[in-house]
């Protein structure tokens, strides 16, 4: 094993840590803030879902390609290879279902009354978790084709094409199947993402409206601070932009994986990389975020008890 290949090893592994410990302590957050009596917000059933597909993509993307690195290059069947890509594509599909239903709900949300967005405003909370849910079953279905071009490195079965991706190996038996494959899979992927640009555009949009509208309004008796509402749409603002810098790389490097045989162990290992960056960064970003709301909360309800205890003395 050289240097190099240790390195990517460590790098694997230290980001994989990294990314799974995030998503613990995120979710770790939301189970404290239960306990305690916060109020839970329409947005936090899909942040659990979301950290959930984080872990899967992590564990199915880190976990093995440090494996492969530190020199176990034949540790998966293909029964494995085929469950592992499966539960990465399913993840990653979730990933990116939950991260734009995020953008479109908060979008929503914000919309002044007198715009056509007004009669979806009381809606939107009701179907979050349902539009979840849809989003993980309409990933199984889609992505249930996929382990068919997925086999181990071991195997010997005769194809014509065979990808080496590290640890497994992407099959067709013509190029003429990989484009449109290429396709289908990346055409879900590409609609989110354009949803998700558009209702990040609209929300800049009518943030800055609003705030032009009240530039004239500088009393000393107004707060500086930014509302719940403001902070919360900045939050998910910040995520879909870590999300489409890191994405948009991710995606082109999927389809120039599915559509070339020949590509190099360096470009594997970037796009493995990249794959891994949101789910890893996503939960430091909304925890730093939502620090100060939950700072709020924990005052509130200690304040709560102790005004309590002082009315029963």
């Amino acid at each position: 094993m050289t240097s190099m290949n240790w390195a990517i090893g460590v790098i694997f592994l230290s980001q994989t840590v990294f990314g799974v410990l995030g998503n613990l302590s995120f979710l770790y957050h939301y189970i404290i803030l239960h306990f305690t009596g916060c109020r839970s917000r329409s947005t936090d059933l899909t942040l659990k879902h979301l950290i959930v597909a984080n872990t899967l993509v992590i564990l199915t993307v880190g976990v093995p390609r440090a494996m492969a690195a530190f020199g176990l290059k034949h540790f998966l069947n293909d029964f494995g290879c085929k469950l592992v890509f499966y539960v990465y594509r399913v993840g990653s599909g979730v990933t990116i279902g939950s991260t734009c239903l995020l953008s479109v709900f908060q979008a929503i949300i914000i919309s002044p009354r007198n715009s056509w967005w007004a009669n979806l405003k009381a809606k939107a909370p009701r179907y979050m978790g349902i539009t979840t849910i849809f989003c993980w079953i309409m990933r199984m279905l889609l992505n249930i084709i996929f382990p068919m071009y997925i086999m181990g490195k071991w195997s010997n079965t005769n194809i014509t094409m065979k990808t080496d991706l590290g640890y497994c190996s992407f099959v067709s038996n013509s190029k003429m199947t990989r484009s449109p494959y290429a396709a289908l899979i990346s055409l879900p992927d590409v609609l989110c993402l354009g949803l998700m640009i558009w209702a990040s555009g609209s929300t800049v949009f009518i943030l800055h409206r609003h705030k032009q509208r009240l530039q004239h309004i500088h009393r000393t008796n107004v707060s500086s601070r930014s509302s719940p509402e403001s902070r919360a749409t900045q939050s998910i603002l910040i995520l879909v932009s870590a999300f489409v810098s890191c994405y948009s790389l991710s995606c082109i490097c999927e389809v120039c994986l599915t559509l070339f045989k020949d590509l190099s162990q360096l470009m594997l290992t970037t796009s493995s990389l990249i794959v891994m960056c949101f789910p890893t960064l996503s939960p430091f970003l909304l925890m730093s975020r939502d620090s100060s709301v939950s700072w709020l909360c924990f005052a509130w309800i200690s304040n709560t008890k102790i005004f309590s205890l002082i009315r029963n003395v």
